[in-house]
């Protein structure tokens, strides 16, 4: 959260701090668009909210524009672009007749985009890998005639092997050469993609892969946990038992994690090396892509859910690169000339987000480790030597430097950087001001940006044409009618939301329909899950799930934390990223921390639950609960002030470092859980089950540490 709530409830709220503005916003190709269309449309467009208007207004013109100027690689035409009538929740067809590959387009070789001169060549080299070693990291580069060639083995031999188009193919694997290759080659025949992170355990692999059901999945030999290598043999093991009776499941790919280095699969059942697989392609390396309709599916990505099996959720070809298109050049204005890396793994949104930049003929860094390792100025030190343009962190990594006192711009040259995307969690006022006040070289854009795994794109992005204040997002994207809706109201099928003043927070929604809404959940046979998990609340609009409200001079996006786990004590209502915004400007002594309501069924209102992670060496104490709650009342107000301050040891979070307070939500509401398996530490949540009777038992809890 970046605006108190107190202050959210005034009339006219102070205009943030402007941090940062296009020098020459007429240089973008945002710009080149919106002149284009003036002509075209005899409009007489001039700022980013003019053109935002016209593109939700006028929809298919927009659409009809936007698919000429980005140029993608397909056959075919549509007779109409979409139905504009249709109610979201039908999931409408978009484009009719139009047929495309999403790997012809990352991987196209000549100049035959003609509506897009800036990709007309490419830099030689396409992906630099940089994989960390013990105490050490090499990097490992491949050219665009590199590429091509190792996707278009892989995809001959997976051809060869039987995979057909509409087949799963699943990677359970670390980000690098052989995964992108996989990927490609797989929807280069028409196959949808799934990916899992190393990171996960096998059973949390297991809900995935039983749900989609794969024919091939390709998983690393090894890993590096802290520093020491871990052979993944016993877990590819335990994947593969774990798949007998799926009928489609063929078999399993072992792929060399460390160079050079292939572990001996023979013990691991229905499992062959990659080179053995390879072999089934003969040496053939010309890539034969397979076309399919523009709302085919190509990829399932996973919600990070808490509790559960995870949702399947189904991506469309052309509802994604059409979005990714639109996000990169008229968002990001991105080049040939830019060279992107983004810190993620295979098992986040944010892996295809990565791969897709090839779209664009940037350079693409995979980063193969973790980004504080082998130390904090690893990862900074590395984006100076690869000249990178844009970085993708998230507001962790960046909090880290922060309360280290790490400086990137005083430690390495950060003179080609100029943007960094921040996503995953809400991103602190506070860190806002460091960034340009003593972090970040000044010319750079922090770009914070939001939207996620379910529509595989963003709602609220940055923008070149407008200015970027302190605090939240920029502004909602193209094509997209983003609106905050009342969360009083009970909601339920055919009930219709109601928007709520700029300045009040209310629920995300988008009330429009869009190309890249996911075409369905893998499995879900009459589609209740997939229409409860979007369209449910409210009638015909898709409904995100985050608290957000539109700051009413700026315009810009802030947002408040998830809309379920919104605190509401005596009827106030607020997001947690306030409590967080407090705990991490104020409180170096505190590592982490994690804040929740309790409302359990004997209980009138709602208890405010804050718990604090100390920092290594530093004490929790009687002083620091009285000055937190001081301090959060003084910042904010005393309605924001938790009842309860406790010390905690672990806070749960998934494998991307996502802090996730639903389940521990729902256990001091004295809920017993299974949590899923996208918690990478579970055992944490064991503690908080006693927070369910802290009045009852009469025991302070921090005793139980």
């Amino acid at each position: 959260m970046t605006l108190p709530l107190k202050s959210a409830l005034e009339e006219r709220p102070p205009v943030p701090r402007k941090l940062w503005e296009h020098p020459d916003p007429t240089s973008t190709q945002t710009w080149e668009f919106m002149q284009g269309v003036n002509k075209k449309r005899g409009k007489d467009m001039k700022t980013y909210w003019d053109l935002y208007q016209w593109s939700v207004d006028e929809l298919l013109e927009f659409y009809e524009d936007l698919w000429e100027f980005e140029g993608l690689i397909h056959e075919g035409s549509y007779e109409k672009i979409v139905d504009p009538t249709a109610r979201i929740d039908s999931i409408p067809h978009w484009f009719d007749g139009i047929r495309l590959n999403f790997a012809e387009n990352i991987l196209y070789d000549v100049p035959s985009r003609s509506s897009m001169p800036t990709t007309r060549t490419k830099p030689a080299s396409a992906v630099a890998v940089v994989a960390v070693r013990e105490g050490y990291t090499e990097t490992t580069r491949h050219t665009w005639g590199a590429l091509r060639a190792r996707v278009g083995l892989m995809a001959n031999a997976l051809r060869a092997r039987g995979t057909r188009t509409g087949d799963r193919v699943a990677a359970v694997a670390s980000n690098g050469f052989d995964t992108l290759c996989v990927f490609l080659g797989a929807v280069a025949l028409g196959a949808v993609f799934s990916s899992s992170s190393t990171d996960m355990g096998a059973g949390a692999v297991l809900e995935r892969l039983r749900q989609v059901r794969p024919r091939f999945v390709f998983v690393d030999d090894g890993a590096l946990y802290n520093g020491k290598r871990v052979d993944l043999r016993g877990k590819m093991g335990e994947i593969a038992r774990g798949l007998e009776g799926v009928g489609e499941f063929e078999g399993m790919v072992g792929m060399p994690r460390f160079a050079g280095e292939t572990a001996d699969v023979g013990l691991v059942p229905r499992c062959e090396t990659l080179e053995e697989f390879l072999e089934a392609a003969k040496g053939d390396e010309r890539i034969r892509f397979e076309r399919v309709g523009f709302g085919e599916p190509f990829l399932v990505a996973y919600s990070s859910g808490t509790t559960g099996q995870p949702k399947c959720i189904v991506h469309s070809t052309g509802g994604v690169l059409v979005n990714a298109a639109k996000e990169g050049m008229l968002h990001f204005d991105m080049r040939p000339q830019d060279v992107y890396m983004q810190y993620t793994t295979t098992g986040w949104i944010m892996y295809m987000a990565q791969v897709i930049k090839l779209l664009h003929g940037t350079r693409v860094i995979m980063y193969d480790g973790s980004p504080f390792k082998p130390n904090m100025t690893t990862f900074l030190l590395l984006t100076a030597d690869e000249k990178v343009t844009n970085l993708g962190m998230s507001p962790r990594w960046m909090h880290e430097l922060q309360k280290r006192g790490i400086r990137p711009r005083e430690v390495a040259d950060l003179s080609s950087l100029h943007t960094v995307s921040s996503t995953g969690m809400v991103l602190s006022e506070s860190l806002f001001h460091w960034f340009y006040d003593e972090g970040f070289p000044r010319h750079a854009i922090l770009a914070n940006i939001s939207g996620g795994t379910d529509l595989a794109g963003t709602f609220a992005i940055h923008n070149p044409l407008l200015p970027m204040h302190a605090g939240g997002c920029v502004a909602p994207g193209l094509g997209l009618r983003v609106k905050a809706f009342d969360q009083t109201i009970e909601g339920g099928k055919g009930v219709k939301g109601r928007e709520v003043k700029d300045g009040m927070p209310g629920e995300l929604v988008c009330t429009n329909i869009f190309p890249n809404v996911p075409v369905y959940f893998w499995g879900d046979t009459d589609g209740q899950r997939f229409f409860d998990a979007y369209f449910a609340r409210f009638d015909n609009v898709w409904t995100h799930g985050d608290l957000i409200m539109f700051h009413s001079v700026t315009r810009q996006i802030i947002f408040l934390g998830r809309a379920d786990g919104v605190l509401n004590p005596s009827g106030v209502r607020f997001g947690s990223a306030e409590i967080y915004t407090v705990i991490e400007s104020f409180f170096p002594e505190v590592a982490d921390s994690i804040c929740v309501g309790r409302r359990r069924p004997q209980d009138a209102d709602e208890a405010v639950m804050l718990f604090l992670l100390m920092q290594a060496g530093q004490k929790f104490s009687d002083r620091l609960v009285r000055d937190v709650k001081t301090k959060i009342a003084k910042e904010l107000s005393k309605r924001h002030v938790p009842k309860f301050v406790f010390e905690t040891k672990a806070i749960p979070t998934t494998v991307n470092l996502k802090k996730v307070e639903l389940p521990v939500k729902r256990i001091v509401s004295g809920e017993v859980i299974k949590p899923s398996g996208t918690i990478v530490n579970p055992e944490s949540l064991d503690y908080y089950y006693q927070f369910a009777k802290v009045e009852e038992d009469g025991v302070a809890p921090q005793s139980k540490l």
